[in-house]
């Protein structure tokens, strides 16, 4: 277990890193160019990933890596990390998110993580900051899981959770092979996963709910990631006419579907607060008007902050699945697509995160996060944490999703300070500005260090 994270403030007034803040208007421009591509017409995107708009994407921002004169790897599954180096040799601090979208996909969503954290090495540059520790920035494959499960796969992988192997062999909802589109895009990289551990790892993103908004708050200390358990129901009856066949005498996969969305509903009261469950998708055939259909096919989403009562609300759907296949006569079949545990956030990076932004005159506060993102997947290998942002009424995935440009440039500029406090500030313009600080001190040292 890493040592605690202590943040240490040295500076002289004439080389100060706590006065270097972004550019916003810049951070905006790239966001509405990503937004572009895949643009749907409405304002939003839709980039699913290891599509053809996914490729246009990565390639647009790979390039804007690389005219930085970032050192830009590719790893076996397509995650992409461009370094800028630091003093001190040895893994960086990260950041990043993702590019790719659901189908019906905003602007901000994981693409706010990726673009800010290219802001922020950006303005480094500009300022001829040297950090002790190098920073990084990241775009992973497959964040949203909309086209191959489950979600997160990229960061999964790139942190040992999954083999590269197995990942490839994913299969999408449409058919394709993971690897096989990956191949067609060129995103099939040289470098190896699991890929090297960061000294630390800060994601930036969108909160995609309405708390921060409705209480008045700029910036969002995220203490957590919630669990999350997605299952695909299979509900198997049989076809017949809808005018001649009596209801007694019916085996109605769709009426056994609706009476478990119903349940999944329900579960969220039984639960407690924190507990929300989703039927996102249904598919029915043979889809006709006059036929009672022979099969139903529906995706369930159970989601807490409380591990064991995640568990309760799973074993409760199994159990009502069984107990509605027996009463309609039906054959259910319930797969798991994907299952994690609620994922608690480094304390002392979810602290600094707070005290950065109470420092920057934001209104801050500490809250879990609904939805899953990559930096609970490198909670398992180092200290992580989030910062979160509004979303204008709560919305996200959904082309009306909004973040003020006020509100991104706040986070932006408190992921900066964020990872200048991680990472350390040697000097600026040439000019010393006194140690800096080790995020995780037990982290290899150069050799002369040791």
């Amino acid at each position: 277990m890493s040592a605690p994270i202590t943040p240490t403030r040295a500076a002289e007034p004439d080389a100060d890193p706590r006065t270097l803040r972004v550019e916003g208007e810049r951070l905006l421009h790239r966001l509405h160019e990503l937004g572009a591509v895949g643009g749907t017409g409405d304002g939003g995107c839709c980039r699913l990933a290891l599509t053809e708009a996914d490729r246009y994407g990565r390639d647009l921002v790979s390039t804007w890596m690389r005219d930085l004169g970032l050192e830009v790897t590719v790893d076996a599954i397509g995650n992409v990390v461009a370094t800028r180096p630091g003093r001190r040799p040895g893994p960086p601090v990260m950041t990043g998110s993702h590019i790719d979208t659901v189908r019906t996909g905003g602007l901000y969503d994981g693409n706010l993580g990726v673009l800010a954290g290219l802001e922020v090495i950006e303005t480094l540059i500009e300022h001829d900051v040297e950090t002790d520790y190098g920073i990084a920035v990241a775009f992973f494959t497959d964040e949203e899981g909309s086209r191959f499960a489950p979600d997160m796969l990229g960061s999964l992988v790139y942190v040992g959770g999954m083999s590269v192997e197995e990942a490839r062999d994913v299969v999408a909802i449409d058919g394709a092979r993971l690897g096989d589109e990956l191949e067609a895009i060129g995103y099939a990289g040289p470098t190896p996963c699991p890929g090297v551990v960061p000294a630390a790892f800060v994601e930036l993103h969108v909160e995609q709910g309405p708390v921060l908004e409705q209480e008045g708050h700029t910036i969002g200390a995220v203490t957590e990631v919630q669990g999350i358990a997605w299952y695909e129901v299979t509900v198997t009856g049989q076809s017949n006419h809808a005018g001649t066949t009596p209801i007694a005498h019916r085996h109605d996969p769709l009426y056994a579907a609706s009476r478990i969305a119903v349940h999944v509903r329900e579960l969220c009261s039984k639960y407690g607060s924190h507990q929300v469950g989703t039927v996102g998708k249904i598919d029915v055939h043979p889809n006709l008007v006059n036929v009672v259909p022979a099969r139903a096919t529906f995706t369930v989403d159970l989601r807490n902050t409380d591990a064991g009562a995640l568990r309760l609300a799973e074993v409760d759907l199994w159990r009502f699945c069984d107990h509605v296949a027996a009463a309609e006569r039906v054959h259910i079949d319930v797969r798991r697509l994907a299952r994690f545990d609620p994922v608690p956030f480094h304390p002392h990076v979810v602290e600094w995160v707070e005290a950065t932004a109470t420092d920057l005159g934001h209104s801050v506060r500490q809250l879990p996060s609904g939805a899953g993102h990559d930096a609970q997947m490198f909670a398992r290998v180092c200290p992580a944490g989030m910062i979160f942002v509004p979303s204008a009424g709560g919305v996200s995935h959904n082309p009306a999703e909004h973040t003020e440009p006020a509100d991104l440039t706040a986070g932006a500029d408190t992921l900066l300070q964020t990872l200048l406090g991680i990472a350390g500030v040697v000097s600026i313009g040439g000019v010393p500005v006194g140690p800096g600080w080790d995020p995780v001190l037990d982290h290899p040292r150069a050799p002369e260090e040791q």
